[in-house]
């Protein structure tokens, strides 16, 4: 493992920063230079990090840990932890567990968190909550706030959405992003593609495929009618589909139909598969990953 690698500096967008901004919710810190570091993200030793004795959650995939140990060596940390002032330099983790354990299987010596006090869930909801409402953070730094308020103060999307004041469709449209490959959410981040361009990217099928897609977008400068278009007709692996302005083919959905299909998948946070014939008949898939999976989207058309 190379030391640059292993002492990458965290990939973070520039209205992160601002993402908790509330002196009594924050504490000072001293970076490496021992200067303060105040209502910002800080740099913490990982060895001064304990995990958390009370999180319920004792078991990580060693595989998944393993991908996102890559991705954090090739593109750094874009989510912070967040951690717990114990006294005499130490923290404790509040959030971020997993991302923990990948930067210590990736080398790093250092990690980026907020540095929260003890018993201030009131005040971080606050400063989340108004700090959603800025106009110049992009969707993947917005998705990351709502995480934050889901994961560290135990809500529901619904809870959320009323907190916020924004629509259960926004908030699970956004959280989406955060299952694209780090390359595409920082894209987004870096004004490269838009929220329109990831939100179709999150149904274009595998990680390779949307990278591959994504990296049409940036060198085409497609449309996100075109991406649309991609996912919609997906090309056979490895191969790029042309984008002609031709009269579409018989069977192919509709500008209405491809809005219903975005539609009903975020609704049920599930792919949604509408495929027709030539002579207009066809069927609905609803995709799901698991028996649980399926119990939850039942529950969800029965409402």
């Amino acid at each position: 493992m190379s030391s640059n690698n292993a002492q990458k500096k965290p990939a973070l967008g520039k209205g992160l920063g601002a993402l908790l901004s509330n002196a009594s919710t924050d504490i000072t810190s001293k970076n490496n230079e021992g200067t303060d570091v105040v209502n910002s993200i800080a740099l913490i030793p990982v060895a001064d990090i304990e995990a958390n004795p009370f999180n319920p959650r004792n078991k990580f995939d060693e595989e998944a840990l393993e991908e996102l140990k890559n991705s954090i060596q090739q593109h750094g940390i874009i989510q912070p932890l967040t951690v717990r002032k114990m006294g005499r330099g130490k923290y404790q983790l509040i959030s971020g567990e997993r991302r923990f354990r990948a930067s210590q299987l990736a080398g790093l010596t250092e990690v980026p968190a907020y540095i929260r006090i003890a018993n201030d869930q009131t005040m971080l909801e606050m400063a989340l909550v108004e700090n959603i409402q800025r106009e110049d953070l992009n969707a993947i730094e917005v998705a990351l706030s709502y995480q934050r308020l889901i994961e560290e103060c135990d809500l529901t999307q619904e809870q959320l959405s009323q907190k916020v004041a924004k629509s259960r469709a926004s908030i699970t449209n956004h959280l989406r992003l955060l299952k694209l490959p780090v390359e595409i959410q920082l894209g987004v981040i870096e004004n490269k593609i838009s929220m329109g361009h990831a939100r179709a990217l999150v149904s274009a099928g595998t990680e390779e495929e949307q990278i591959r897609i994504y990296n049409q977008i940036v060198e085409d400068k497609l449309s996100v009618r075109d991406v649309e278009r991609l996912v919609n007709d997906k090309p056979e692996t490895g191969k790029e589909i042309e984008i002609k302005s031709a009269p579409e083919k018989k069977g192919a959905l509709s500008t209405h139909e491809f809005s219903f299909k975005n539609h009903f998948a975020d609704k049920l946070s599930s792919k949604v598969d509408i495929k027709k014939a030539s002579n207009g008949s066809g069927k609905i898939v609803i995709n799901f990953s698991s028996e649980s999976d399926l119990s939850r989207i039942i529950e969800l058309l029965n409402k």
